[in-house]
Formats: structure tokens, C-alpha cells, sequence
């Protein structure tokens, strides 16, 4: 398989000098564990004393890692990606609200971006996040499968309702959804909501995706479990495979707690784990479709090397490849320029709500061993072909 990452012209044609500087600045930045961590501090800090930050973080690494405050912000951004053939998922990135009105108000962003991806070819999918649409100790207790109070119970119902009402619009629109992962002591929960819709909506075909995190050592056996029972009760699958976001919360949680850790023993693990998974669902296309989320190149290159092996064609739309905005050009545009579905997830909204998601960006790429020095070496080697 032919070494396409390394084409940074074409990784980053659609960056300005001063882009290319900025991104530059920013992974240096984020290269520096103890900078990064007295940033976050900082941040926090900031943000609950309710400081007058939002200018500062949004010339930095809101605008790098974000489309906007709202989602017309985006279209721009949208629209330049996608002279590239780079798609966009507009993801609301607002989490983990404990009221009802900011759940009831993501869930009519969601509505609202699922009514774009209708009207445009360049945004080809919607995502919520279950914490999105539920509070996360509600999730919790339902997934220990405790007893609700009738308040909860019908709180429990606005979730089920939330769900059902996002999925119902996607499947009447004829556009496909991706709901994304929660931490492994929630998981459960949403797989059981998401594997309804999916029974209800997914019969002719992908609407619903679900997200398997491949550094938890059981989700293998689960997608090969539901694709049983997918293929016993005549549904369609969809997956984003990823390797995962929340490793050292996982562990940390695991010990304290004193249970086996769901994480994969080491990293080697992960990616076998990961590119496993891969396989099997490459191996299934007539009932299962792929949304390949990774920035790893070699997991890229095996994904390219399996569809080219089975005569799957670059562009067949049950194979997308996706990456997250402000990381991984190399991967996206290299990949787009040769003819393969891929779609960068573009978050957006206000930038304090916004703040939680750009955090864990910045604790993905200072923990993921080596994202940030690949990320670093490829936009130095464009600066020096440009002369920058």
C-alpha cells in the first residue's frame, strides 16, 4: 500500500500561512504535559469565576479544534472542506448538563442539524451524545439496574422520548445518525436505547450508528452478539469504531472502585483489538456499515488494504473514514484526494459549554504517545516547503 500520508500539500492546502502557525503554536503547546495541565487549571478556574476568557480561547484552540459558535458559524468551514471532498458531522458539543432545559435545547440543535444534512451533500451525518439528552446519574442508575422513582422513571421517559424523536426524524429524512460513547459504567444504558432504535429504524436501511470503543477488551464479542441478533431479527448495524477517550478515568475508576479493568492491557492490545473489529465488519458489509473514527495511520492504511483485497471500491458509501477537526489532515485530505468517503466531526457551540470537549482534546493528544510529535513533524516539514 502506497505511503499517502506523508503529502503534506495536500494535508494542508487549505491552510493559510497564519493557520499553519497557529496549529503549529497550539500542538507545541499541547506537547507540554505540565503546560497543559496548568492550562487546564486555569482554564477551569477562569471559566467558573467567570472571567472574560472567551476571546482568548476562541483565537486559540477554539477556532483550531472548533467550527463555531453556532452552526451557521460552520457552513464556511463546511463549505471550504468540501471542495476537498472532506465531509462534515456538525456535532454539538455541549455535554453533561443536569437540567432539563439544555437537554431539551440539544436535542433541537440536533433536529436542526439533521434538517442540514438533508439540504447539504457536504454534511452527510448528525450526532448527539447520550449525556447530551439525559443526565449522566440517571444513566448511571439505570444502568445498575436500580429502581427509579416515579420522578425519575419519568424523567427516564423525556430520555427514551429524546431518542426516539432524534432517530424517528433521521429515519424520515433518510439520513444516517451517530450516537456517540459514554464511559463503560453508563455504556449499557445507551447500547440498550441505541439497539432499539436501531430495531425500529434500521429495517431497510443504516440510519442509527452506535460507537464501540475498541480499548475495552469485550466489545468485539458485543458486535459479533448484536450482529447475531441483528441477523435473527432483520435489522441493519452501523458502527463508529474508535479506540477510545477516557482510558485514565477508566483505570483510575477501576481501581479505586476495586473491579477488573474493561481497558485493553496495553495500547498493542487496543489496536489489535481495534483493527479486529475492522475486519469483521469489512468481512459483513451486506449487514453492518463502518464509520472508521481514527487517526492512527497504520489501523488507515489496513482499513485501504482491506477494502482493496475484498474489491470494495473507494468511494462505496457503507465505508467512511473520520477524523476530528484540528487533527489528523494528513489522513483526511490525503485519503479524500484519492477518492475515499471521509467526514472531519466539527463541533461547535458556545465556547464555555464547549470548553469540556476542547479539555479532553488536549488530554487525548498529550496522553496518546506520539499524536502530538506526528502532528508537529508534519507541519514543520509544510512550513519548510513553503519557506514559512
Amino acid at each position: 500500500m502506497k505511503r499517502i500520508f506523508e503529502d503534506t500539500a495536500t494535508a494542508f492546502a487549505l491552510k493559510t500561512d497564519s493557520e499553519l502557525e497557529r496549529a503549529y503554536f497550539i500542538f507545541k503547546m499541547i506537547a507540554n504535559e505540565p503546560l497543559v495541565r496548568i492550562g487546564k487549571a486555569i482554564t477551569n478556574f477562569a471559566i467558573k469565576t467567570h472571567l472574560p476568557v472567551e476571546k482568548l480561547i476562541r483565537a486559540t484552540v477554539f477556532d483550531h479544534f472548533c467550527g463555531g459558535v453556532n452552526e451557521f458559524d460552520c457552513l464556511p468551514t463546511v463549505d471550504r472542506m468540501y471542495e476537498k471532498n472532506v465531509c462534515s458531522v456538525l456535532d454539538y458539543s455541549v455535554e453533561g448538563k443536569d437540567t432539563e432545559d439544555p437537554l431539551d435545547d440539544a436535542l433541537a440543535m440536533v433536529l436542526k442539524v439533521l434538517d442540514f444534512v438533508k439540504e447539504k451533500d457536504a454534511i452527510p451525518f448528525a450526532v448527539f451524545k447520550p449525556t447530551g439528552y439525559g443526565r449522566f446519574s440517571l444513566f448511571h442508575k439505570v444502568n445498575k439496574g436500580k429502581t427509579l422513582t416515579a420522578e425519575e422513571q419519568e424523567e427516564w421517559q423525556r430520555v427514551l422520548n429524546r431518542f426516539d424523536k432524534t432517530c424517528k426524524r433521521a429515519h424520515e429524512l433518510g439520513v444516517s445518525l451517530l450516537v456517540d460513547a459514554e464511559e463503560s459504567w453508563i455504556q449499557d444504558a445507551a447500547d440498550l436505547l441505541v439497539e432499539d432504535m436501531m430495531r425500529k429504524y434500521n429495517k431497510e436501511k443504516t440510519i442509527v450508528f452506535n460507537t464501540l470503543q475498541m480499548y475495552r477488551w469485550d466489545r468485539l464479542d458485543y458486535l459479533k452478539n448484536l450482529h447475531k441478533k441483528a441477523r435473527e431479527e432483520g435489522f441493519k448495524l452501523g458502527f463508529k469504531v474508535v479506540r477510545g477517550a477516557y482510558m485514565e478515568k477508566e483505570n483510575e475508576r477501576a481501581e479505586e472502585k476495586g473491579y477488573a479493568t474493561p481497558i485493553c492491557a496495553s495500547k498493542q492490545e487496543t489496536d489489535v483489538n481495534f483493527d479486529n473489529a475492522i475486519t469483521y465488519m469489512v468481512d459483513h458489509l451486506e449487514d453492518i456499515e463502518i464509520f472508521a473514527g481514527t487517526h492512527n495511520e497504520n489501523s488507515s492504511y489496513r482499513l485501504m488494504e482491506l477494502m482493496n483485497d475484498r474489491g470494495i471500491k473507494n468511494d462505496d458509501n457503507r465505508v467512511w473514514f473520520g477524523q476530528l477537526y484540528g487533527m489528523s489532515d494528513h489522513i483526511s485530505f490525503n485519503l479524500a484526494a484519492r477518492g475515499y468517503k471521509v467526514a472531519k466531526y466539527l463541533p461547535f457551540g458556545p465556547v464555555r459549554d464547549v470548553m469540556p470537549y476542547l479539555i479532553r482534546r488536549a488530554d487525548e493528544n498529550t496522553s496518546v504517545a506520539g499524536q502530538t510529535s506526528r502532528e508537529l513533524d508534519l507541519l514543520e516539514k509544510e512550513r519548510k516547503r513553503r519557506k514559512i
